[in-house]
């Protein structure tokens, strides 16, 4: 909304700034940051007060949750949410089809994730949302916003109501630079996936958001690996935006996807002023409100810079963390026994003596560790 100023910087100079994406990705930093500070305090006390007895505690976990974390409210994504929209349509350029796309996924696995979040709390029961309803929804989101990056590759920027329509029956016609598979370490090394496309960058972004809901389990350890990846991939999109610094890399050139450092910018805010309160011991739980939500923005972003493969390095944590529940389940049908103490990963460090802050500290270096190894892929080509 705010790009709208670089228009009169013939009154007045200094309003150009609000054309470049740096100095709009840190204005949506500081916007989310401060909403959530601010506002956070209400929305807590508003949850606790209709929540009552708060996010129910598993009875089968470590047994120091059921002292520590019990009548802790949960659904706190609706506080990195509302920083995130509000600084977003603040500081994106609207006209960013990349931007609506991405934010579509966000909303759309966050509300799966609030009525997820509602059956727990109203039923004090960890049997929420079906969990094949829940997939099918998530895999009907990602698969339109996957059909909507096709049409914006083509389209990116969308001027009327009438592009929009146009823009939508595009791939029927024309191949979209979309639904292109791009390889980490090689340069120009591309595959066309067409239509295969929807399915793949669908599994990748419900991949995304159930490996970050799985993370979600011990004060602060899923929010401030979120925003480093969210970090890496600002950086990402700002490069692949800009065609010589993408031609200088040799990564994929994606027309408007630089606007995606803004949203990335916005996530990071809103996650450092969430952080402020779920810092042990946590005052409010995230929730799959905010898990779904976030794992969703940082999948749909990877699959529109075509850095699919790379989210995996970036995002190493929350894979290794869905595979450790993946296999836990996976061996003890096969053999009734379990491979871990507990599943995810996290827990079975608890098992295991680990202090919540030692995992929790331990796994955000992991996280920054896998971050810096994932942009290194940007110039080893």
């Amino acid at each position: 909304m705010l790009t709208f100023l670089s228009e009169y910087t013939s009154v007045f100079g200094p309003l150009n700034l609000f054309r470049y994406i740096t100095f709009r990705a840190g204005g949506a930093t500081a916007t989310a940051l401060f909403f959530v500070f601010f506002f956070g305090p209400s929305i807590i006390a508003s949850l606790r007060l209709k929540q009552g007895k708060g996010q129910p505690i598993r009875e089968d976990g470590p047994q120091s949750h059921l002292l520590t974390k019990k009548g802790t409210p949960t659904m706190g994504g609706l506080m990195i949410l509302s920083g995130l929209v509000v600084s977003t349509v603040l500081w994106a350029n609207p006209r960013s089809a990349y931007v609506w796309i991405v934010m579509f996924v966000t909303l759309g696995f966050g509300a799966i994730g609030f009525y997820d979040d509602y059956l727990k709390v109203t039923r004090q029961s960890h049997a929420g949302f079906s969990g094949r309803a829940r997939l099918a929804i998530e895999t009907s989101i990602a698969v339109l916003a996957c059909y909507l990056m096709m049409c914006a590759s083509l389209t990116p920027s969308i001027a009327s109501w009438s592009d929009l329509g146009n823009a939508l029956t595009i791939p029927f016609h024309e191949e979209a630079p979309a639904a292109r598979l791009v390889v980490p370490f090689l340069t120009g090394f591309g595959r066309d996936l067409g239509f295969f496309f929807l399915a793949f960058g669908a599994f990748v972004i419900v991949a995304a958001g159930n490996a970050v809901n799985l993370t979600d389990g011990l004060d602060g350890l899923a929010i401030v690996p979120s925003m480093i990846a969210a970090g890496t991939f600002a950086t990402i999109a700002y490069l692949a935006g800009n065609s010589i610094f993408a031609a200088y890399l040799g990564i994929n050139h994606v027309s408007g996807a630089g606007e995606l450092a803004v949203v990335c910018g916005a996530l990071i805010g809103a996650g450092l002023g969430f952080l402020w309160f779920n810092a042990p011991p946590a005052q409010i739980f995230m929730g799959d409100t905010g898990s779904l939500a976030l794992g969703g923005l940082i999948g749909s972003v990877a699959v529109v810079v075509k850095h699919e493969i790379v989210l995996a390095v970036v995002g190493g944590l929350f894979v290794v963390e869905a595979l450790s529940v993946i296999i836990q389940v996976f061996w003890f049908k096969r053999t009734g026994r379990r491979v871990f103490l507990m599943a995810p990963i996290h827990h079975h460090f608890e098992k295991k003596g680990w202090s919540e802050p030692q995992i929790v500290i331990r796994f955000w270096i992991i996280s920054f560790v896998l971050a810096l190894i994932g942009l290194a892929t940007l110039k080893v080509r």
